[in-house]
């Protein structure tokens, strides 16, 4: 393993144990076993190597959520958004410090040029990748470039980023996964009778 792995092995790691905030360049080095320039020079910055990590993070999220939607290619487009959007709600209680992490990340990069754009790119990833799957979901032949698929994939994602927040905030106010997936089948039901 090289240098720039067993950074952002160490990162992940931190990002769990101590929180964006609180994680110092020398953490990283004592951590991964390298040494500040390594952060540097693969990452620009601690941040750079914090919001990598982060982003790994979340592209690993957001593919394991995608192969939970799409694994009944029988299921509908709106059971598949169930299904992930469950699948999340199950999973926030063993990613909460990364998640927090991620909420720190996103404060810092407001007021850092570079970090945003990183952030906004891992958005742009996302949106790709849920698009395809919309476009996949529709079976029609939909490019997933099309505008709808790409209005539905920022949709999709707002409600797992608000969700996610609500839930690190009040967990015990957030909808549970049988709440969630009730009120969505209520809400089908009175739009579509059939």
């Amino acid at each position: 393993m090289g240098h720039r792995e067993q950074l952002l092995a160490a990162a992940r790691r931190l990002l769990e144990e101590k929180g964006y905030a609180h994680i110092t360049a020398r953490d990283l080095v004592a951590a991964s076993g390298t040494n500040l320039h390594s952060i540097g020079y693969h990452f620009g910055s601690k941040a750079g190597l914090l919001n990598a990590a982060i982003g790994e993070v979340f592209e690993e999220w957001t593919d394991k959520l995608a192969q939970i939607a799409m694994a009944d290619p029988a299921a509908t487009p709106v059971e598949r958004g169930r299904r992930a959007w469950t699948a999340m709600l199950d999973s926030l209680p063993t990613t909460r410090d990364l998640l927090l992490s991620y909420v720190e990340a996103l404060a810092q990069a407001e007021r850092t040029v570079s970090l945003r754009e990183q952030f906004a790119e891992q958005y742009r990833r996302c949106r790709r990748r849920v698009a395809a799957l919309v476009a996949e979901s529709l079976g029609d032949g939909t490019d997933p470039a099309d505008p709808r698929c790409q209005a539905v994939a920022s949709f999709v994602i707002a409600v797992c980023d608000g969700l996610s927040v609500q839930w690190l905030l009040d967990p015990d106010g957030a909808p549970s996964p049988a709440d969630l997936t009730d009120g969505l089948a209520a809400m089908w039901t009175a739009s579509f009778p059939s």
